[in-house]
């Protein structure tokens, strides 16, 4: 089953063997070839695939997004965000 999701994301379902094989849905395959290394990131429930060339700075920023992600998380759980109005919040996130 293949679902388009928000405007540059698309979404298909497939499943795990027993061996812990998955198929990746032909409409995905296509910039992928046989041999082709392939990167797995785990974020807590989040699986993220890569391929291995595409790594240099889009992996840098998708590692430093899941690690600021779950440091927000942990910080909510303990209480710890703080209200701003938006002004004071827009110039907190051009720090970032």
């Amino acid at each position: 089953m293949h679902l388009t999701w928000y405007e540059n994301m698309e979404m298909a379902i497939t499943t795990m063997s027993s061996k812990g094989q998955i198929v990746i849905p032909s409409e995905f395959r296509e910039d992928i070839g046989e041999g082709d290394k392939l990167i797995i990131i785990k974020n807590n429930h989040q699986l993220i695939l890569k391929k291995a060339t595409q790594l240099e700075k889009q992996f840098k920023e998708d590692v430093e997004f899941a690690r600021r992600t779950e440091e927000a998380l942990k910080r909510y759980e303990k209480g710890q965000f703080k209200s701003m109005d938006f002004d004071d919040f827009i110039t907190e996130m051009k720090k970032w």
